[in-house]
């Protein structure tokens, strides 16, 4: 079969990697560096690169681009698609995508699956995309309500043959009310986080726990400022929440109250899975 990817990315880059590690799949590759497409071929993460007469053979068309840059290379390029493939858009947000998107597919009757690979690492572009990045990741899809089962049975077969542990099916709703908390609040305590004063001076202070905190404070400010707004809904209520948690943590800690506080953190330490 032939896969189209586009946007030869950290994302992108991994998962062309991947399908050609651990299939036969042909990959033609797509990215807006025209150099970026030349290493792609030359460490053979991708056989050539993606043109109009490419994308027409290709049976899985795989988007790893910003949300808005997903929904708007979809719409120009639609017509170019075979109507018996299989898009899936790799966006870190599904709602602001998944409608627009869909209405897409049903005009032109190719099969559109939403998608967010669960997998990541602190650096982006290409240089960084290894064909091991999603071994112990899901991969979440949110289908059409009317999905043919024959084409998701499919399509998470075809995730897990390039390497993804598990695949997980929701709605564009669960996703991003699930994301906000688990990914973008991470992102958004590490960032605020290491702007502390202290920063700057902790040589020979820090240790794991420091190490965690801060490693996804090194993010594409433009793709997560994207990411964040599309979903601010769902981030905001996460952030008032964690507000809230330190507030009663804060409180305990300036008025002494030794006991208050082992309950406060009691209660965290029992909910760590």
């Amino acid at each position: 079969m032939n896969v189209a990817v586009v946007g030869l990315g950290l994302i992108g880059g991994s998962l062309a990697k991947s399908i050609k590690r651990h299939s036969g799949h042909a990959v033609y590759g797509l990215d807006i560096d025209p150099d970026v497409v030349t290493r792609a071929m030359m460490c053979g993460a991708i056989d050539d690169p993606l043109d109009e007469d490419r994308l027409r053979e290709c049976g899985v068309v795989l988007v790893a681009l910003y949300p808005q840059k997903c929904v708007d290379w979809l719409s120009e390029n639609a017509d170019r698609i075979a109507p018996d493939a299989l898009v899936v858009d790799c966006a870190g947000v599904k709602r602001a995508v998944f409608g627009p998107i869909d209405a897409i597919a049903r005009r032109y009757g190719w099969t559109y699956i939403g998608g967010h690979p669960m997998a990541g690492r602190e650096f982006s572009g290409f240089g960084y995309a290894i064909d091991t990045l999603f071994a112990r990741a899901s991969m979440i899809l949110t289908p059409p309500k009317d999905i043919d089962i024959a084409r998701l049975e499919a399509a998470k077969a075809f995730f897990l043959a390039i390497g993804f542990r598990s695949v997980r099916i929701t709605t564009p709703e669960e996703h991003d009310s699930m994301i906000a908390y688990t990914s973008q609040l991470a992102h958004v305590v590490s960032n605020a986080y290491v702007k502390s004063e202290a920063s700057q001076s902790f040589s020979g202070f820090s240790a794991g726990s420091f190490i965690d905190l801060t490693r996804v404070a090194k993010l594409d400010p433009a793709m997560w400022a994207e990411l964040f707004v599309l979903n601010a809904d769902e981030l905001a209520k996460e952030i008032d929440e964690l507000q809230r948690n330190i507030a009663a943590l804060r409180g305990a800690i300036v008025s002494g109250n030794e006991e208050a506080l082992r309950g406060l953190l009691k209660d965290g330490s029992d909910k760590k899975k």
